[in-house]
């Protein structure tokens, strides 16, 4: 039976890890990036994957909470509708000389929450969150490596590129908004990058079509990620039709059209097995 306040018996909450803004830039018109830093950081690692991400940890408005921001107290102690909201985010680089973090928002005006965080905060402001989590990097023994993903998986895709060594192959194809949205990626790797611009079709698309045309030979490995719609489509010929091992694909939905997050993480099992 669950406790009361929703949380079931003998689920451990998360460690929070404390950090601070330390500056933001704007990337393009829709990404900005949040640099963290802080004592909070000491002993922090994100280094083993390229998906690493984190679930930041946004207080409600009015919400007072204990000063230790403990979420095990939050959760006995608060109604689940003055509990934070959790948002997801990939960490986009840890710099661990520097103890810098980055993190690439998506932002589309004041739409959501962590968006219109990213582009008001001040540095100093904290930032609290759990992780990181991960499970993909680019495998060394495969032949070559396909990404795909819209703005969303932006960020791992480039910090897989930049993970490949020198002369490694890879295929990627990120989808953004317009020409505008497109980023300096830096690589090693022997990389055929394909920007494409979404335009008025609908998310994931142009993702589509594009890798629909691809001669799949060899020993690939897949990272697809970003809207549920596109993602699951692309899973079912990648995995299905065109028999990739599952061992070799790193295919999951980081959103979906028409949920926010909480909404997406209830069904996400459901609907996205992981792979």
């Amino acid at each position: 039976m669950p406790e009361p306040s929703g949380q079931p018996r003998g689920r451990r909450s998360p460690r929070l890890v404390t950090a601070e803004v330390l500056r933001t830039e704007r990337l393009t018109p829709r990404m900005t990036r949040v640099v963290l830093g802080g004592p909070g950081l000491d002993g922090f690692g994100a280094d083993e994957f390229t998906d690493h991400y984190l679930k930041l940890q946004f207080p409600r408005p009015g919400v007072e909470y204990p000063e230790s921001f403990d979420l095990g107290r939050i959760r006995e102690e608060l109604p689940r509708e003055q509990w934070p909201l959790t948002r997801t985010y990939t960490v986009r680089r840890w710099d661990a000389g520097e103890r810098e973090l980055w993190v690439d928002f998506v932002v589309h005006g004041d739409e959501g929450v962590a968006g219109p965080w990213a582009a008001n905060v001040k540095p100093g402001e904290p930032l609290r969150f759990a992780g990181p989590g991960g499970a993909y990097a680019p495998a060394a023994d495969a032949e070559w490596h396909l990404l795909a993903g819209d703005e969303s998986a932006l960020p791992a895709i480039a910090a897989a590129l930049e993970r490949l060594p020198a002369g490694a192959r890879a295929r990627a194809f990120v989808e953004v908004a317009g020409p505008e949205e497109e980023q300096k990626l830096e690589t090693a790797g022997d990389v055929e990058l394909t920007w494409l611009h979404r335009g008025g079709a609908r998310v994931g698309e142009r993702l589509l079509a594009a890798v629909r045309g691809l001669d799949l030979g060899g020993d690939v490995q897949a990272f697809v990620h970003g809207e549920a719609g596109f993602v699951k489509e692309l899973r079912r010929l990648l995995v299905r039709e065109r028999g990739l091992p599952k061992g070799r694909t790193s295919i999951s939905g980081y959103w979906r059209l028409g949920c926010n997050e909480d909404a997406w993480q209830a069904v996400k099992r459901e609907f996205d097995p992981p792979t």
